[in-house]
C-alpha cells in the first residue's frame, strides 16, 4: 500500500502544475493497469466511478477517485467481483483491500523463502516450505495464498531475465510430486452432484502443472476428472469425448499456438463440442475478450472465481435432484 500511494503522490506532484490535480482517463489506466474501455464499461454497467467534465467535456478524475479505483483493481485482480465492489462505499472497499494485502503479507515470508531455494536449487529447503504451508493451512488454501503467488513472481523474475528454464523445471517438478501425493490422498471422492470434466493442454504446448491445479481442486470439490495433461491432439480429445461425454472441458493454454491464434483456438474447440462447457484459462487466455467467444465458453482468471463456480454449480444441481 505504501509503493502505491507513494506512486500516487509522485504522479500527483508531476500533473499538478498543468492539469491542476485531473487525471484524465489515459493516466488512470497508465497507473492501474485497467483499460479504458473497460473503466468506461464498469462506469455504465455498474455506476462505479461519475467522471467530472472539464469547460470543453473531456472526463477527468480527482485524486480520490484515482486511490479508489486502484483499490478495486488490486481487489480484482486477487478475484473479487465487480458487481460486489460496486456495491460497497469507498470507506468498505478501502478496508477489504488493506484486509487483504494483511493477508498477503503474512504469507510473503513463505514466497521469498521458495524463491531463494529455487535460486539455489535447494530441494530440501523449498519442500520443508512448501510443507509447513500445507500442514498449517491445508493444500487448497496453500494453493491459493502461497503456491499462485509464488508462481507469479516466478512469471516477473523470468521477464526480467532473473531465473532460467532450469529453474523453472525444478519448480515445476517439485510441485508437481506435491500434487500428485495430495490428490492420491483425496482418493476417489466424488459428490452425488459432481460434474464430469475434460482436461487438457493443447498439443504442443507442454506447461500442464496449471491444470494439474485445477484437476485437484475439482477433485478436492468433489467432481469427476479425466486428466489428460499436456500436449493433447484435437483429434485424440474428439475421440475421448465420444466415450467420456463430459459435460465441461477444460484447457490449460500456456503457450502461443503455432498455426493460429488463442483465440481462434477457442471458438474453434468451442464449436466442436456445442453440447459442453469450455472452460480455460492460462497466461495465454488472460487477454481474451469473453463476449468476443462463443456462450458456452468461460475464461476463469483466478482460483476464487473457479471454486466458487464449482460450489454453485454443486447447490444448483443438487437443488435440481
Amino acid at each position: 500500500m505504501m509503493e502505491l500511494n507513494n506512486l500516487i503522490n509522485e504522479e500527483h506532484k508531476r500533473s499538478k502544475k498543468d492539469f491542476k490535480d485531473k487525471y484524465f482517463i489515459k493516466d488512470i489506466e497508465t497507473l492501474t493497469g485497467i483499460k479504458a474501455n473497460t473503466l468506461r464499461i464498469w462506469e455504465q454497467r455498474y455506476a462505479i466511478l461519475e467522471p467530472k467534465r472539464t469547460d470543453t467535456n473531456i472526463r477527468y478524475y480527482e485524486e480520490d477517485d484515482l486511490k479508489y479505483i486502484m483499490n478495486i483493481a488490486v481487489l480484482n485482480s486477487h478475484g473479487f467481483k465487480i458487481s460486489k465492489l460496486a456495491g460497497m462505499c469507498r470507506e468498505d472497499v478501502q478496508k477489504l483491500t488493506q484486509e487483504h494485502q494483511d493477508k498477503c503479507n503474512e504469507f510473503h515470508h513463505a514466497i521469498q523463502s521458495l524463491s531463494r531455494a529455487m535460486t539455489s536449487f535447494d530441494e530440501r529447503e523449498f519442500n520443508r516450505v512448501l510443507s509447513i504451508q500445507i500442514l498449517n493451512a491445508g493444500m487448497e488454501a496453500t494453493i491459493q495464498d502461497v503456491i499462485f503467488p509464488f508462481l507469479n513472481h516466478i512469471g516477473v523474475l523470468w521477464t526480467s531475465g532473473s531465473i532460467n528454464v532450469a529453474h523453472e523445471h525444478f519448480v515445476s517438478n517439485l510441485l508437481r510430486q506435491k500434487l500428485y501425493v495430495a490428490i492420491d490422498q483425496l482418493g476417489v471422492m466424488v459428490h452425488p452432484s459432481a460434474d464430469r470434466f475434460l482436461l487438457f493442454v493443447p498439443d504442443g504446448d507442454n506447461h500442464d502443472l496449471g491444470l494439474l491445479i485445477a484437476s485437484y481442486l475439482l477433485r478436492a470439490h468433489g467432481q469427476h476428472v479425466v486428466f489428460l495433461g499436456k500436449s493433447t491432439p484435437i483429434d485424440d480429445i474428439s475421440q475421448i469425448y465420444k466415450v467420456h461425454r463430459s459435460e465441461i472441458m477444460m484447457c490449460s493454454i500456456t503457450n502461443s499456438m503455432k498455426y493460429s491464434t488463442t483465440e481462434n483456438y477457442v471458438k474453434t474447440v468451442a464449436k466442436m463440442f456445442p453440447d459442453a462447457q469450455f472452460w480455460v484459462t492460462g497466461g495465454q487466455a488472460m487477454g481474451l475478450d469473453e463476449s468476443k467467444l462463443p456462450g458456452n465458453c468461460r475464461i476463469f482468471r483466478s482460483i476464487q472465481g473457479f471454486t466458487e463456480l464449482i460450489e454453485a454449480r454443486k447447490k444448483l444441481k443438487s437443488g435440481l435432484n
